[in-house]
């Protein structure tokens, strides 16, 4: 299919846009059309340029009349044209944009987007947006509804813009031939079709047209999750461990492994371990979804499975989304098994402990890692239990290749990230579900204030009078900028100012600065140095979210906290309160009414799971403006809160199953490849 196209093939593009655009993840011309715009712009307002007035955003269409470069004593350089038609004439102003005069030419005719500014009794415009028209052509850039995309790794809106529209005009038919949803199922959820969808999600005619695209490609996003989840879910049903794993016979050494254990098991952390034992003793992988708070005991749940696994003779990976969150699980896991002959390792792209001298794979009993545990050249005989945390970090494909480092190997799935058992229950529909819903006892609330521009600096005042009276160690968390869900260097250059900013203010503290553009052996050092106290302040991007463990740390400062979600905020404020200390958790924003009362309520509230109802409540987990750092990034559109709309899904996907097959070849059969790769049983 000419879709599948790689999109390096796309006709006059540079190897520097290319390269942006793989590292956006689209590699086809079918992923850059489903790179949807984050937002319209109404640019059909058009009027004659005799009619328009100072102050107005509109759309003028004209005939060049004169095309000049000027310079400024300064040495700026400044390009103005005078565009003219039947009605009038205006000057249109450009700076520093030399490359207008081998682009644009006298005679040639022209469109432009901006505002109108009168200058005595001189209208004239600096363009927002131009292009050359002509009187047969589609414009793509003024006088419509113009979408705007993420201003990502580089790439200006107008170049996806242009690129977009190149392939909806020379793959029509490719793009009508794309409908995967019979007839019947059409009208049964009153969507349109895809390619009507997919022209209109990008160059609509109208915002009715937007709206009717929108439903229907968030429409496919639950549909192809929930019968993807189906497929896998009948595929799971058919396998068979290679090992039965016994619990009875070893029920002497797990009890004393508990009782030897630094704290006393929670009732909710014994009943999902419970729930997680009956699993493993039977003869179908076990495929449970753990879901607990931040500090609820979730990796001493693990521990005890793998703990069983080991005395069954066989081995457990645990694989982490970043190598900090790795190293804090090999830290924990060896400090558990310490009086027990249980052999932990840890291995990540800068810590590869699993080969021994001879360049073999050396023995242990838990390997704890990031994706690197994925890589061929790691072989393993004897995996029998996978466990996978914060595992909506991680792809499907990344999931099943590390399950495919063992025979059927029973499969943990983790995460403290809140998520509402509705929610959980359509998103992992394949998984069977555990909740850890109950904290130790005794743990102190971490108390929350919104702190407003005015009380900041007596804030500043109170941290250093904790840190030099009580040693107390601070967190200051800086947040992603950019509209994408990566760390870009516009990120960490706001984190750097803002580290130089509190060096100046904490004169006589020790202050650090972490973030992801920093090397690996880098971050251990910068974290070595604060849990051994030598730091007292780290000044983060939300590289901490999850995965450090300070006890000493007490006080977290989040920077611009109206831009995270409340999920989000929870897993931050988690980072401190892991020891006696009274902990605290202070709320910078600069954004006054607008969000106060979504965080006076993160304030007061310290449950994670209310957090989040009330967060997908009030935002939604998706919506046509990004996925909003719900974490869920392959759903870009789907509303996963609104139970009709999942109901109409599940409803169709009842109604495929029963009355339509997929078949080698197809459209639905490449769309579930896609989103499940190598878990859908091929049929």
């Amino acid at each position: 299919m000419l879709l599948d196209t790689p999109i390096n093939e796309l006709p006059r593009t540079s190897a520097r846009t290319i390269q942006r655009l793989q590292a956006l993840e689209i590699h086809t011309y079918y992923d850059l059309l489903h790179y949807y715009p984050s937002r319209h712009d109404d640019r059909s307002l058009a009027s004659p340029i005799g009619s328009i007035q100072a102050g107005e955003k509109v759309t003028i269409s004209g005939t060049i009349q004169s095309l000049k470069n000027n310079f400024t004593k300064r040495g700026f350089k400044i390009q103005t044209a005078k565009l003219a038609d039947d009605s009038g004439s205006i000057n249109l102003v450009w700076y520093n944009q030399m490359y207008l005069m081998r682009t644009l030419q006298e005679g040639m005719k022209l469109a432009v987007y901006g505002e109108v500014e009168q200058f005595g009794k001189i209208k004239q415009m600096k363009p927002q947006e131009y292009e050359i028209v002509s009187d047969e052509g589609e414009r793509i850039h003024t006088g419509r509804l113009v979408p705007i995309y993420a201003l990502t790794y580089g790439i200006s809106t107008k170049t996806i813009r242009e690129k977009i529209f190149w392939i909806l005009q020379n793959l029509k038919e490719e793009i009508d031939g794309s409908e995967y949803l019979p007839t019947t199922i059409l009208k049964y959820a009153k969507i349109i079709e895809e390619p009507e969808a997919i022209r209109s999600i990008h160059f609509p005619k109208t915002s009715g047209h937007m709206t009717q695209a929108y439903n229907r490609l968030a429409f496919d996003e639950l549909f192809i999750r929930l019968l993807a989840s189906r497929k896998v879910k009948e595929q799971w049903d058919t396998q068979v461990v290679s090992k039965k794993f016994k619990v009875t016979s070893f029920e002497s050494d797990i009890n004393t492994f508990k009782k030897g254990l630094p704290f006393k098991l929670t009732d909710a952390q014994q009943r999902v371990i419970d729930e997680i034992t009956k699993d493993l003793q039977s003869k179908k992988p076990m495929n449970r979804f753990l879901q607990g708070d931040v500090g609820s005991g979730k990796t001493v749940v693990a521990a005890i499975a793998a703990y069983i696994a080991k005395l069954n003779g066989m081995q457990t990976l645990i694989m982490a989304p970043t190598e900090i969150l790795a190293q804090q699980h090999y830290q924990t896991l060896s400090a558990l098994f310490d009086k027990t002959d249980v052999t932990v390792a840890l291995h990540t792209r800068s810590h590869r402990t699993l080969v021994d001298s001879k360049g073999k794979n050396a023995h242990y009993d838990i390997i704890v890692g990031t994706q690197a545990l994925i890589t061929k050249s790691i072989a393993m005989d004897h995996v029998g239990l996978v466990v996978i945390d914060e595992q909506h970090r991680f792809g499907v494909k990344q999931r099943a290749m590390l399950k495919e480092k063992g025979s059927n190997p029973h499969l943990l799935t983790m995460t403290a990230t809140p998520i509402p058992r509705t929610v959980a229950l359509t998103l992992y529909s394949e998984l069977d579900l555990s909740t850890i819903d109950e904290m130790p006892k005794g743990r102190k609330l971490i108390k929350t204030y919104v702190i407003n521009k005015e009380k900041r600096n007596d804030c500043y005042v109170w941290i250093q009078k904790q840190i030099q009276k009580h040693k107390d160690q601070v967190y200051v968390v800086y947040p992603l900028i950019d509209e994408s869900e990566s760390e870009t260097m516009k990120t960490v250059k706001a984190a750097a100012k803002e580290f130089e900013e509190l060096t100046k203010i904490f004169k006589t503290e020790s202050v650090a600065l972490l973030h992801g553009k920093i090397k690996s052996k880098d971050k251990e050092t910068i974290m070595g140095k604060f849990k051994d106290q030598t730091h007292d302040i780290l000044v983060a991007t939300s590289v901490v979210e999850v995965g450090v463990d300070v006890r000493n740390a007490t006080i977290m400062l989040i920077e611009g906290a109206e831009r995270f979600g409340l999920a989000q905020l929870h897993q931050l404020r988690g980072r401190v309160g892991r020891g006696d200390k009274q902990s605290y958790c202070f709320l910078f924003t600069s954004d006054g009414k607008k969000s106060h009362s979504r965080l006076s309520y993160f304030a007061k509230t310290h449950n994670g799971m209310k957090l989040s109802e009330f967060d997908l409540k009030i935002r939604g987990a998706g919506n046509m403006y990004g996925t909003e750092q719900h974490g869920y990034t392959d759903l870009k559109l789907a509303d996963i809160t609104n139970a009709t709309e999942v109901q109409r899904a599940q409803a169709s996907v009842d109604m495929f199953i029963k009355e339509y097959s997929i078949t080698h070849g197809t459209h639905i059969k490449k769309l579930l490849d896609q989103y499940q790769t190598n878990q859908i049983s091929r049929d």
